[in-house]
């Protein structure tokens, strides 16, 4: 595999600042959607399903701490059942009414970027030049 060169270095960089700096507000909508998809959701399928959906490694404090935010704000509802081949104690997790309006309200407020190639761009990414 070709080294990268020091442009390609320096945009990872940025991307993996910019991750870094937001990761923790996005993973809000990426819980609460990985929680519908799934209701009732266990810890770990949602941990699972943040790291499949994100690429993001999340730490478990962090995950149990931003669950238990999302809980005391009323999006999620938590309930203690017993797992089935051990008998222990384990937390589902669904979506509250209020959790579902959260949700629908942060993704139609969510800016969707078409595509550069269907936009028509040269192989660098520019613009084509319009004419006319």
């Amino acid at each position: 595999m070709a080294r990268p060169t020091e442009e390609q270095e320096w945009v990872q960089s940025r991307i993996e600042s910019w991750v870094e700096t937001y990761k923790k507000s996005m993973l809000t909508p990426v819980i609460l959607s990985a929680v519908a998809a799934r209701q009732p959701a266990t810890v770990a399928g949602i941990a699972a399903d943040v790291a499949s959906a994100t690429g993001w490694t999340i730490t478990e404090r962090s995950l149990y701490r931003t669950l238990k935010r999302l809980q005391d704000a009323g999006f999620l509802h938590g309930a203690e059942v017993d797992a089935e081949r051990t008998g222990a104690k384990r937390k589902n997790l669904s979506l509250t009414g209020v959790g579902s309006q959260f949700l629908a309200g942060i993704n139609t407020s969510l800016v969707n970027l078409p595509d550069p190639d269907a936009l028509g761009t040269t192989e660098g990414g520019h613009p084509l030049p319009h004419s006319g």
